[in-house]
């Protein structure tokens, strides 16, 4: 099994550094920041291809820029795929709110991909209408991402209904919750642990930086 450093979400220079600090074997982008700094780049981690080192994407920033740069890094996990497939797909669909590094970038909103996916398991087990499902998905895409979370989904969807209804409504779809975000990222890290040399191949044996907020095959229907 390999070493592996957990970083902050990735932005721009985050490759470059990792390359030179941990001289790792492969880099797993999970998560990103593109906020309060600029994106992680496509040249950086096209750099660290060039210098030999696996780059693997998945969840979130990292399967949208798996998408983007395939077949040169490598992408992880059905968020991936559906970007591959649908590359005008909205960046948005993956994006959440933070917290602060203190916090462990503790994640504060739902990304639309993951209540799409939610909708749609709770539809399956008869939990939700089809109709009350795709009123609900409506509405949580007209959100923002600052603002998406089960309970405004819901409040936006139905904006007379009384607190009672809401919590009924929310008890259920938190019940059928997906975290296909969490899933894509578990995946991949398993992939690179299968994939990476044993440790007693020391002369080959190094570690994997992953970028990510928190690691606490369906189709593309999402």
């Amino acid at each position: 099994m390999a070493d592996v450093v957990c970083l902050p979400p990735a932005v721009q220079g985050s490759i470059v550094a990792a390359v030179q600090h941990f001289d790792p074997a492969a880099i797993l982008i999970v998560d990103g920041g593109f906020q309060l700094e600029p994106a992680v780049r496509h040249k950086e981690i096209l750099w660290a291809v060039g210098q030999g080192i696996t780059v693997v994407g998945a969840a979130s920033m990292g399967a949208l820029r798996a998408a983007e740069l395939h077949p040169y890094m490598r992408g992880v996990g059905l968020i991936y795929r559906w970007y591959r497939r649908f590359p005008f797909a909205r960046d948005d669909a993956v994006a959440v709110l933070h917290g602060p590094e203190e916090a462990n970038f503790c994640q504060l909103t739902h990304a639309l991909i993951d209540l799409r996916r939610t909708l749609r398991n709770a539809l399956r087990l008869g939990q939700v209408a089809r109709s009350e499902a795709e009123n609900f998905e409506k509405a949580a895409a007209t959100l923002n991402f600052r603002d998406r979370s089960v309970i405004s989904m819901i409040r936006h969807a139905l904006p007379t209904s009384n607190d009672d209804e809401i919590a009924a409504f929310g008890k259920k779809l938190s019940s059928a919750f997906v975290s296909q975000k969490k899933d894509d990222a578990l995946a991949a890290m398993q992939l690179l642990r299968a994939g990476l040399p044993r440790p007693g191949l020391l002369r080959d044996f190094r570690m994997t930086v992953a970028f990510k907020q928190d690691l606490d095959d369906a189709g593309l229907d999402i």
